[in-house]
């Protein structure tokens, strides 16, 4: 029998089989269901995406503060750090000069001395004039005692002596209070339940060592015991540990939960070079509004403060001095965020990108002509570059990434050189790989 060329039959009700043939209406219903669960597996990836991707741009600017403030807080030499610069400010160095000079000088009790120049002068039969006139010195020896005060405590406060006085004493206090908030055991100051107390241990072996030297034996019989004073106590402490304990938890791992919920949207994405494109230009509106923001708390708070209080120009000066690492990590972050954006750009197929990628392509290739004239054989290494082109990229990337993660504090400066540093390696790369194609026979 002759085999005929009409549709299959279909198979008995009930049947099923490997070899069953759809029907052309079967297959359409099949090509549209397959079509209406891409789009909505698409859809709830690109949802998924959208809500992890808003809880990262919300959070970026919160976790980049809360950084700021477990540095400051918890790390000593962090803010000794950034509390140095302040002792060679002129502002404050003059804040510091007038008011140290405005104590001095309230102590001297010029009209004592200007009363008693004048009972010397009335006894010693000095003349009426000589006499009357000796009362009205109090005015200018006041200015001269300020003008004499003010001269040698300026030139104390602008010496290298002062600097090294501020950081030190910056460096025992905050070290003191970190002891204390964290509970540790160690340092002068420190908490023992609700009560905190000044270890006078060093103090009293150092009192005991010097009053022997100078020929005080018995000093030596001082006892080690009670070496503790009770300064206060509070019951506020446990609640100022807690809050220290929470800062160090939330400095440390907001900024990683923000980089893990922008990490994840961009996987989610079906498209994963745009979501990176979308969440790059959504940190870098961030870390601008964040730059603002700064900008009105500054006006804020300088408005706030009365200049009887604080002169304008040392409010500003402190402010900017101890905001300047939470700054400098913004625009360290705005930048980051700029180069990835550019660089998720040119990796699609934009007319912009396009061209880019052939100029490089074209500069590579030239420097490779150049290289194989002047008889560079690259061999199979070249031509492992040439086959995994994309390999190499991602890795170069990848390392460059993890070395702004893993340096401390990074600057727009080292942000530079890691980018820098990355693009003459992807070019060196780049270039021994068309080295390689050039030689390759055939």
């Amino acid at each position: 029998m002759a085999p005929s060329n009409g549709p299959a039959p279909p198979p008995p009700e009930g049947t099923e089989g490997p070899g069953r043939v759809l029907s052309a209406a079967e297959h359409d219903e099949y090509e549209r269901l397959r079509r209406a669960a891409g789009v909505r597996h698409r859809r709830l990836r690109n949802a998924g995406a959208g809500v992890l991707l808003v809880l990262a741009l919300l959070l970026a600017p919160l976790s980049v503060v809360a950084a700021w403030v477990d540095d400051e807080v918890s790390d000593t030499g962090r803010y000794v750090q950034t509390v140095a610069p302040l002792a060679s400010e002129p502002a404050v160095q003059e804040l510091v000069t007038d008011r140290l000079t405005d104590r001095v000088v309230a102590a001297v009790d010029v009209e004592a001395v200007t009363n008693a120049l004048t009972s010397t002068l009335a006894k010693a039969g000095a003349p009426p004039g000589v006499v009357e006139a000796s009362e009205s010195l109090a005015g200018p020896l006041r200015s001269a005692v300020r003008g004499v005060v003010d001269s040698i405590i300026s030139r104390v406060i602008t010496s290298d002596a002062f600097e090294q006085a501020w950081e030190g004493a910056n460096e025992r206090a905050h070290a003191a209070v970190v002891t204390m908030l964290t509970g540790e055991r160690e340092g002068t100051l420190r908490a023992t339940g609700d009560t905190i107390e000044l270890d006078l241990g060093q103090a009293v072996d150092e009192v005991r060592q010097r009053l022997v030297a100078a020929g005080f034996d018995k000093a030596a019989a001082i006892p080690d015991t009670d070496r503790t004073v009770t300064l206060f106590e509070t019951e506020k402490l446990d609640s100022a540990q807690n809050a220290m304990r929470l800062l160090d938890i939330v400095g440390t791992w907001l900024p990683v939960l923000t980089v893990a919920l922008a990490a994840l949207a961009v996987w989610t994405a079906p498209r994963h070079r745009l979501m990176l494109l979308i969440t790059a230009v959504g940190v870098g509106v961030m870390m601008v509004l964040l730059l603002v923001a700064l900008a009105v708390v500054r006006r804020v708070y300088l408005d706030a403060v009365p200049a009887s209080t604080l002169p304008p120009g040392a409010a500003a000066v402190i402010y900017d001095t101890f905001v300047r690492f939470l700054r400098d990590s913004t625009r360290t972050l705005l930048v980051v965020a700029v180069i990835t954006a550019l660089t998720a750009y040119l990796y699609g197929p934009g007319r912009g990108a396009r061209a880019v990628r052939g100029l490089a392509r074209r500069g590579t290739g030239a420097a490779g002509r150049g290289l194989s004239a002047a008889g560079l054989r690259t061999g199979a290494a070249g031509r492992a570059l040439a086959e995994h082109r994309s390999w190499t990229t991602g890795l170069v990337i990848g390392a460059a990434a993890l070395t702004l993660v893993l340096w401390n504090h990074p600057t727009v400066g080292a942000v530079a050189l890691v980018v820098c540093v990355a693009l003459a390696v992807l070019i060196i790369l780049e270039t021994l790989a068309a080295t390689a194609t050039l030689t390759c026979p055939g």
